[in-house]
Protein backbone atom coordinates (compact mmCIF):
# COMPACT_ATOMS: atom_id res chain seq x y z
CA UNK A 1 0.00 0.00 0.00
CA UNK A 2 1.36 3.51 -1.24
CA UNK A 3 1.61 6.04 1.37
CA UNK A 4 0.29 8.89 2.96
CA UNK A 5 -0.02 11.42 1.10
CA UNK A 6 -0.84 9.04 -1.79
CA UNK A 7 -4.15 9.03 -2.79
CA UNK A 8 -5.87 5.81 -4.59
CA UNK A 9 -7.76 7.25 -7.83
CA UNK A 10 -8.28 4.47 -10.21
CA UNK A 11 -7.63 1.10 -11.15
CA UNK A 12 -4.37 0.82 -13.11
CA UNK A 13 -6.03 -0.48 -16.33
CA UNK A 14 -8.99 1.73 -16.19
CA UNK A 15 -7.94 4.16 -18.42
CA UNK A 16 -6.89 3.68 -22.05
CA UNK A 17 -3.86 5.80 -24.02
CA UNK A 18 -5.80 9.01 -24.46
CA UNK A 19 -8.13 9.31 -22.00
CA UNK A 20 -8.68 11.05 -18.79
CA UNK A 21 -10.96 10.86 -15.53
CA UNK A 22 -11.73 14.25 -13.20
CA UNK A 23 -10.78 12.96 -9.79
CA UNK A 24 -11.04 14.98 -6.81
CA UNK A 25 -7.88 14.98 -4.44
CA UNK A 26 -7.66 16.74 -0.93
CA UNK A 27 -10.17 19.39 -2.20
CA UNK A 28 -8.48 20.04 -5.61
CA UNK A 29 -10.17 18.88 -9.09
CA UNK A 30 -7.46 17.55 -10.69
CA UNK A 31 -7.54 15.35 -14.14
CA UNK A 32 -5.85 12.47 -14.84
CA UNK A 33 -4.67 11.56 -17.91
CA UNK A 34 -2.80 8.23 -20.02
CA UNK A 35 -1.17 9.47 -22.43
CA UNK A 36 0.79 7.48 -24.81
CA UNK A 37 0.24 4.89 -21.89
CA UNK A 38 1.91 6.67 -18.95
CA UNK A 39 -0.03 8.14 -16.18
CA UNK A 40 -0.25 11.43 -15.32
CA UNK A 41 -1.97 14.04 -13.32
CA UNK A 42 -2.69 17.92 -13.38
CA UNK A 43 -5.14 20.88 -12.38
CA UNK A 44 -8.60 20.09 -14.61
CA UNK A 45 -8.97 24.14 -14.70
CA UNK A 46 -6.90 25.83 -17.75
CA UNK A 47 -4.26 28.53 -16.21
CA UNK A 48 -5.51 31.16 -19.16
CA UNK A 49 -9.05 30.89 -18.40
CA UNK A 50 -11.35 28.90 -16.40
CA UNK A 51 -12.07 26.14 -18.29
CA UNK A 52 -11.67 22.35 -17.66
CA UNK A 53 -8.91 20.93 -19.44
CA UNK A 54 -11.26 17.95 -19.44
CA UNK A 55 -13.14 19.23 -22.69
CA UNK A 56 -10.01 18.94 -24.31
CA UNK A 57 -8.14 16.21 -25.78
CA UNK A 58 -4.62 14.71 -25.27
CA UNK A 59 -2.43 14.69 -27.92
CA UNK A 60 0.89 12.87 -27.45
CA UNK A 61 2.41 13.90 -23.98
CA UNK A 62 0.33 16.95 -23.64
CA UNK A 63 -3.39 18.17 -23.08
CA UNK A 64 -5.16 20.50 -25.57
CA UNK A 65 -7.57 23.05 -24.21
CA UNK A 66 -11.01 23.08 -26.17
CA UNK A 67 -11.38 27.15 -25.34
CA UNK A 68 -8.74 28.84 -27.12
CA UNK A 69 -6.16 25.67 -28.58
CA UNK A 70 -3.24 25.68 -25.73
CA UNK A 71 -1.74 22.64 -24.63
CA UNK A 72 0.14 21.70 -22.16
CA UNK A 73 2.81 19.35 -20.95
CA UNK A 74 1.30 16.73 -19.03
CA UNK A 75 4.79 15.86 -17.43
CA UNK A 76 5.26 19.54 -16.18
CA UNK A 77 2.02 21.36 -16.59
CA UNK A 78 4.35 24.30 -18.81
CA UNK A 79 2.26 25.87 -21.55
CA UNK A 80 3.18 24.89 -25.07
CA UNK A 81 1.57 27.53 -27.03
CA UNK A 82 -0.11 30.91 -26.72
CA UNK A 83 -2.45 32.36 -25.29
CA UNK A 84 -1.72 30.35 -22.09
CA UNK A 85 1.45 31.66 -20.58
CA UNK A 86 1.02 30.39 -17.18
CA UNK A 87 1.69 26.66 -16.17
CA UNK A 88 -0.62 24.53 -14.65
CA UNK A 89 0.30 21.96 -11.76
CA UNK A 90 1.16 18.50 -12.47
CA UNK A 91 1.24 15.82 -9.31
CA UNK A 92 3.10 13.28 -8.69
CA UNK A 93 1.82 9.62 -9.90
CA UNK A 94 2.89 5.65 -9.22
CA UNK A 95 1.06 2.82 -10.30
CA UNK A 96 0.86 0.13 -7.56
CA UNK A 97 -1.09 -2.81 -6.90
CA UNK A 98 -3.15 -2.63 -9.44
CA UNK A 99 -3.97 1.22 -8.72
CA UNK A 100 -3.37 4.17 -9.98
CA UNK A 101 -2.39 6.99 -6.79
CA UNK A 102 -1.56 10.73 -6.75
CA UNK A 103 0.18 12.94 -4.34
CA UNK A 104 -2.15 16.08 -3.82
CA UNK A 105 0.47 18.02 -2.12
Amino acid sequence: MMRVPYVAVAEAGELAPGQMKRVRVGGKRLLLCNAEGSHYCVDEMCSHEDYSLYFGCIKGRSIKCSLHGSHFDLADGRPLNEPADCPIRSYPVAVEEGQVWVDPR
